[in-house]
């Protein structure tokens, strides 16, 4: 019933999420990190699924950065095994479920191992044709690798005009944030989809995002309808 409500107002097209706190909810409770992981990666699903009903048609998750590879090898080894971990859990539901949500790994790929460049490779294909919330996994990106690699293929492409037409379809996240969340209470951008959130909504929350549940994903919404969104202009 709250959903319903919830969508008699201003939806946001484009929902964009820095997960942070995994590893400070797992402290918290005497666990160790990877478990902070592995329950925040289940949280995706269930807050993908929250905004799909409500009508989201895009939501992008910072799920690893380019300056993550700086972690420990353990915990990085544990974060690019984990995808494997997730596709055996919801492989079921995810293709059954009214064929829905459409799978996007957005980011660089080069420095994946083979094997999960294969499994992008099968989830994107086997949800290529699916027509509801795409959700893209921001999984070793970086917005300045991102807009470096935009400006390098512009140029080879020979465009000369750099303005918003021309350089969205060269960027790895294609379309406008209309509303980015931050869990954990940090109040920052950490180079996550700069160019894409220049006009973005944006919320903090001091939740961990293993917290972020649907209570928290509604308050987040509520806050985003009460905003008064005039890009610039104003009115009279």
């Amino acid at each position: 019933m709250k959903l319903e409500r919830l969508k008699k107002g201003p939806i946001p097209r484009h929902l964009a999420i820095i997960l942070d706190g995994n590893g400070r909810w797992a402290k918290r409770r005497a666990l160790p990190r990877s478990v902070g992981h592995q329950v925040g990666a289940n949280n995706i699903i269930t807050i993908a699924r929250l905004a799909e009903e409500i009508g989201i048609k895009h939501l992008t998750v910072y799920a690893f950065s380019t300056e993550n590879w700086k972690r420990s090898k353990e915990e990085v080894d544990f974060l690019l095994n984990l995808p494997f971990d997730m596709y055996e859990k919801h492989k079921e539901r995810l293709f059954a479920e009214n064929k829905t949500i459409r799978l996007r790994q957005v980011g660089r790929t080069d420095r994946f191992p083979n094997k999960l460049k294969d499994l992008i490779d099968e989830l994107e294909d086997k949800t290529k044709d699916f027509t509801g919330l795409t959700l893209n996994i921001a999984f070793d990106y970086g917005s300045y690798d991102e807009l470096n690699q935009a400006i390098k293929r512009m140029t080879e492409d020979g465009k000369t005009s750099f303005n918003p037409d021309n350089i969205y379809p060269y960027l790895y996240v294609k379309e406008p944030v209309d509303l980015l969340i931050r869990t954990s209470g940090e109040q920052r951008l950490s180079n996550f989809l700069l160019y894409q959130a220049s006009y973005a909504e944006f919320y903090f929350t001091k939740k961990h995002w293993p917290g972020f549940d649907k209570h928290e994903f509604i308050k987040a919404i509520k806050s985003y309808q009460r905003r008064d969104r005039r890009f610039g202009g104003r009115k009279e």
